[in-house]
């Protein structure tokens, strides 16, 4: 059951399906108040960006389709796919059953034959469902036919940590798919970020995981003339320095990225600490040159995520301070931030403590320079 069979049965129709996936009402409450924000000149939410950025391809291009669990009568369970169904019909704003792994093969199959499908997840904690079709469908297709058959596949959709959904709904899936040969991984941080990124995957010839996050899509971010324009597109591989600094050198993506700049803020205002942030918007392929280049400046890097410390983005980071040339401008070892090693508690005030948080990006940058 999809959009309006729902309310016949629910006030707030989201619920629906919400509640079969064992997320709380808070949660839900809490995304109702955040639906809708409006563009002021030239600013967006990340929301409005994507939903730009969808608006656009499908008028570009009549072979992309969008495709997910209450994408069209619904305008999207986090209205990011607003009023496409009204402008572009049924066949190519399609909603589905609860079925990932379902709707996942049937995108990559239209990407076969093809199309051009985008495929959204409700969050990505739900592509679990569809992971064989994403990683043994999609990702290896070309490579295992030769380089014949191209796979045109887009998997999007909010991951990483929300607010108070608790383990199950609450993790981050950068290093997941970013460690699969054949996918692209973007992980997007503001509107120009969402937008570019976003436009660039659906135009990709190659099955590209676009990694919003839900509590960034009411945010406001300003948007660049060149961004406003529907032929922009960022290019996968190239990291953005949104602060430049000589002291330390933090790398970091999605939202944590708000944490690192209100601490970079703190460390210079207080400390004198000078802090360079690197938004690396693409996971893989990873731009180790700008953070090469940053670190023969700085001698110090740091990573911050919200993954979970074994085997994630950060220890990537580590691995690119012993195995190239990174090392030889190192000072210190490199440090990483990350979620918790535990399962995500439901409660509020364990769950503040899970994630990065300023202060403890501000410790660990101090402990790095050896300034404690």
């Amino acid at each position: 059951m999809t959009g309006s069979l729902f309310k016949s049965f629910f006030k707030i129709p989201a619920l629906s399906i919400l509640k079969q996936r064992g997320l709380p009402n808070v949660g839900v409450f809490a995304m109702q108040r955040r639906l809708f924000a409006s563009e002021n000149d030239n600013q967006m939410t990340v929301r409005e960006a994507l939903n730009t950025a969808l608006d656009e391809e499908l008028t570009r291009d009549d072979r992309v389709f969008l495709i997910g669990e209450e994408v069209a009568q619904y305008n999207g369970a986090y209205k990011v796919s607003k009023g496409l169904l009204d402008k572009y019909g049924p066949k190519r704003i399609v909603d589905t059953p609860i079925t990932e792994s379902g709707f996942a093969g049937l995108a990559i199959g239209a990407a076969l034959s093809g199309l051009r499908p985008i495929c959204e997840f409700m969050t990505f904690n739900f592509s679990m469902q569809a992971i064989d079709q994403i990683v043994n469908s999609a990702a290896k297709v070309h490579y295992m036919n030769g380089g014949i058959v191209p796979c045109p596949v887009v998997f999007r959709g909010p991951n990483g940590f929300a607010a108070g959904v608790a383990a199950q709904h609450s993790q981050d899936y950068a290093a997941w798919y970013g460690s699969i040969p054949g996918l692209k991984v973007v992980s997007p941080w503001d509107s120009e970020d969402a937008k570019g990124l976003l436009k660039a995957a659906i135009r990709d010839p190659n099955p590209v995981v676009v990694l919003e996050n839900e509590l960034q899509y009411g945010v406001k971010y300003p948007m660049s003339q060149e961004a406003m324009s529907p032929d922009f597109l960022l290019p996968f591989g190239k990291a953005k320095i949104l602060r430049e600094g000589k002291d330390a050198t933090i790398v970091s993506h999605s939202r944590p990225i708000n944490y690192c700049l209100e601490a970079a803020e703190k460390l210079q205002n207080d400390e004198g600490i000078s802090v360079e942030i690197i938004n690396l918007r693409s996971i893989r392929p990873l731009d180790v040159n700008t953070i090469l280049e940053s670190v023969k400046k700085t001698s110090h890097l740091i990573s911050v995520e919200s993954g979970f410390p074994h085997f994630g983005v950060g220890s990537e980071m580590c691995a690119l301070g012993m195995e190239t040339e990174m090392f030889d401008y190192l000072d210190a070892p490199v440090e990483r931030i990350t979620a918790a090693d535990v399962p995500t508690p439901y409660a509020e005030n364990l769950e503040a403590l899970s994630f990065p948080s300023a202060e403890v990006i501000i410790k660990v940058v101090k402990r790095a320079l050896y300034r404690q």
